[in-house]
């Protein structure tokens, strides 16, 4: 029996049903946050609680005075533990707006749910990507949040798996790089490390900040956050992906074009992902 965490209250989950007028689903009027758990710990934690705070600032959700760092902490250990997971887990939590209404909502209260599942054991495999060009993710800081609107990840998600790719990386309308439809995107050109800036619409990915942390404390190498032409992909050294689940994962191949995954490794090494 799994067990979910409904703003503080743990109820079996084949007894969860989602409200009919839950803003999450009628409009997609909510965020979420993934986060991994791996040797009694919860990575990057307050990175995550106050990524999540800055988000539902933004989407103006009122943030609970009981959500505290301590109290967020406090909840996913209690979900965590009434589903007897001791190994790795990965942890999903998201916050939805309270209440009915339109497009215009009745309250700017917010609610929670936290979902927790064991992660398999993580096996090495090579990862082929290419563009998925049919739709594009809107530039801008709204696509920096992660909103329950994934619709252009998940037909991407699609494009990858009937045409045997391990993942898509997603364009803009400007026809710049965004990332991968689950990763941030970093390449590798010489001594330069490049991946789309924040305004082209990338996710505000934690692994992303802590690679860029890490790479400017190396000397010589410098991190650009800049636009980028799908074109440099044919053009570079090396690539790999981003998030919180994976760490870090290189990128093989390209089309014809194949990788290697020297800074991918220094950088895994580096921050122990």
């Amino acid at each position: 029996m799994t067990y979910i965490n409904l703003n503080g209250t743990l109820e079996k989950s084949v007894s969860d049903k989602v409200q009919i007028q839950n803003r999450g689903f009628t409009y997609g009027d909510a965020l979420f946050d993934v986060l991994k758990f791996e040797a009694g710990k919860l990575a990057f934690l307050e990175d995550h609680y106050f990524r999540l705070m800055s988000s539902m600032r933004m989407l103006r959700m009122r943030i609970p005075n009981h959500f505290t760092l301590e109290g967020y902490e406090k909840e996913l250990f209690k979900t965590l533990e009434a589903n007897e997971i001791n190994g790795s887990a990965r942890i999903r939590t998201s916050v939805f707006r309270a209440g009915g209404g339109f497009y215009s909502p009745e309250s700017n209260q917010s609610e929670y749910r936290i979902e927790a599942g064991e992660l398999p054991q993580a096996v090495d495999s090579s990862c082929e990507i290419e563009l998925f060009k049919d739709y594009h993710v809107s530039s801008g800081l709204l696509s920096t949040v992660k909103t329950n609107n994934r619709m252009v990840n998940v037909l991407g998600s699609i494009f990858a798996q009937e045409n045997d790719y391990q993942n898509a990386i997603l364009i803009n309308e400007r026809k710049e790089l965004v990332g991968a439809t689950d990763s941030n995107l970093f390449l590798v050109k010489g001594e330069k490390i490049i991946t789309p800036a924040l305004d082209s619409g990338c996710i505000n990915g934690i692994i992303r900040k802590k690679v860029i942390e890490q790479l400017k404390i190396k000397k010589g190498r410098l991190v650009e956050e800049t636009a980028v032409s799908p074109f440099e992909l044919l053009k570079v050294d090396e690539v790999f992906l981003t998030n919180s689940i994976i760490g870090i994962q290189s990128v093989d191949r390209y089309r014809k074009k194949s990788f290697q995954d020297s800074v991918a490794r220094e950088v895994r090494s580096d921050l122990k992902l």
